[in-house]
């Protein structure tokens, strides 16, 4: 078990020289540092230590605690661990690869998205394993609980989540996109006004 929780900790060592190396700031170009940006639409989203997409990669980590717990003897816990700290890593790099930056940028909610500082990417893997944590002493019940929860609450408040990130990356919907878009403060078409 010591092995798997140097390997956690090596894991954000590699997301945050591997986001350093290819150029991405440490901290936000503001200088600031913040817990929480509450707006998706703020340009230190994605810049500061947590917003509202820090609840899709807690997700991630509690989806993967609960395959462990469903899936047993199949996917052991080291094993379902071991998954949570690569997929983690993983995802940290891969989203900063100009393909999936690109993808990101033709939706109108991320465009002028710049990828994440290393602050924001190194603390988005933090989460999800503490996601993981919270998902095995949970149990798998109360996880999947959470998770609804999680997503409600981000899709209800800040209009995005892990699933509609994901359906507006592989295949936008123009009704979802209006209806995200009506927030935005930089809209003039007056459909809805700013949320605080």
């Amino acid at each position: 078990m010591r092995s798997l929780h140097l390997a956690a900790l090596l894991g954000g060592v590699a997301v945050g020289m591997t986001l350093w190396a290819w150029g991405q700031p440490l901290i936000s170009t503001s200088g600031q540092v913040r817990l929480w940006v509450n707006s998706v639409w703020s340009n230190e989203n994605s810049q500061q230590i947590a917003d509202w997409y820090t609840l899709s990669h807690v997700i991630h980590g509690l989806l993967i605690a609960v395959a462990g717990r469903l899936l047993g003897r199949w996917l052991p816990f080291a094993l379902a661990y071991a998954i949570a700290i690569a997929t983690g890593v993983a995802w940290e790099i891969v989203e900063h690869t100009d393909w999936v930056l690109d993808r990101f940028r033709g939706q109108t909610i991320y465009q002028g998205y710049i990828g994440d500082t290393v602050l924001n990417a190194v603390s988005d893997y933090l989460f999800m394993l503490a996601g993981f944590a919270a998902g095995v002493w949970l149990g798998a019940g109360r996880s999947v609980i959470l998770i609804l929860a999680l997503e409600a609450l981000s899709a209800l408040v800040a209009r995005d989540s892990l699933i509609l990130t994901t359906i507006r990356v592989v295949h936008p919907i123009p009704a979802l996109t209006a209806w995200q878009d009506a927030t935005n403060p930089r809209n003039t078409s007056g459909a809805e006004a700013p949320r605080p």
